[in-house]
């Protein structure tokens, strides 16, 4: 019986832990995001060009600046990023309400009483919601999100990812995201960053899109077929030859990813606009060291050779 008790006692710690630590926003820390084959995890620096690189990047803005849309403090009175909130068993699975239900999942998704969002509540922004469920692997975002004066939640869209999957949307669906792709798995974000490296690809946006979306993306944007500019899904590689050295160590490790793993065109927005996850620790001044980069050092990655099926992220290693 003293032995059951005790067991009992340390369950019961155990479990106030856990919810403590959801409470303060705890790090997903070993939480994998998605297969180790998948293409978001998938290596590009052997892929080829693109033959439509040098078009698609002059769309987007070859003498415009990378800029981190994330950092610590606040811009306008509002956190810098897309913040995500870990939530756990005991959070509330709640209905919402959606103006694209026909391409939403239409489940109860688990918000916190008082979750983060991104710009906050009144901003005129895309408002995102991410709830980050470790202990089931599974992602729940939401778009646009509002909650009236009558309590109930409402949203634009709400996608949810199973993170030990490589299932993709069903083809033409958005997410919260308009390529319909995932959002936390490109953000940038600071326990990557202080561990020394960040081993998956990132998520940026451009301001004018192509009525089109390549693999692994599921949706398209916009209304205008003009080739020369970028379908939703396109993934870019900072150039080999770009030299990091002269930045600091936070940017290199930055730089070092973009080289590797690239980032993903998610969104329509302002031009190479890469995301994160807002912070206290990232340092504003190192990261603006960033805009010292241009579109003309990025090339347009081939990746189509890398799809095994079009209905799955999985990828030819």
């Amino acid at each position: 019986m003293k032995a059951s008790y005790s067991i009992c006692i340390v369950i019961f710690v155990l479990a106030r832990l856990t919810d403590a630590a959801f409470a303060k926003g705890a790090q997903p820390a070993g939480q994998a995001v998605f297969p180790a084959n998948n293409i978001w995890n998938a290596s590009i620096t052997k892929l080829s060009i693109h033959p439509s690189s040098r078009k698609y990047i002059d769309s987007i803005g070859r003498a415009k600046t990378l800029h981190p849309d994330f950092g610590s403090g606040t811009w306008e009175g509002r956190p810098m990023g897309i913040p995500i909130n870990i939530v756990g068993p005991a959070t509330k699975r709640l209905p919402v309400k959606f103006e694209y239900a026909d391409e939403s999942d239409r489940v109860a998704y688990p918000i916190p009483d008082n979750p983060k969002i991104e710009g906050g509540f009144d901003s005129e922004g895309d408002r995102h919601l991410i709830s980050l469920d470790t202990a089931n692997a599974k992602l729940y975002e939401l778009y646009q999100v509002s909650k009236p004066a009558n309590g109930a939640w409402s949203a634009g869209s709400g996608a949810v990812f199973d993170l030990r999957s490589n299932a993709l949307r069903p083809d033409g669906w958005t997410s919260a995201d308009a390529a319909g792709l995932p959002i936390m798995p490109g953000l940038l974000r600071y326990d990557e960053l202080s561990s020394g490296s960040i081993n998956h690809a990132l998520r940026f946006t451009a301001p004018q899109t192509q009525r089109a979306y390549v693999w692994p993306a599921r949706h398209f944007a916009s209304s205008d077929s003009n080739k020369n500019l970028p379908p939703m899904g396109i993934r870019l590689r900072l150039r080999a030859d770009f030299d990091e050295s002269k930045f600091p160590r936070d940017c290199q490790i930055i730089l070092r990813c973009l080289k590797t793993y690239g980032m993903f065109l998610a969104d329509n927005g302002s031009s190479w606009y890469i995301s994160g996850e807002p912070d206290e620790r990232w340092n504003n001044d190192t990261l603006h060291e960033l805009s010292k980069i241009t579109g003309s050092d990025f090339e347009v990655v081939d990746e189509a050779g890398l799809m095994l099926k079009p209905d799955s992220a999985e990828c030819r290693q």
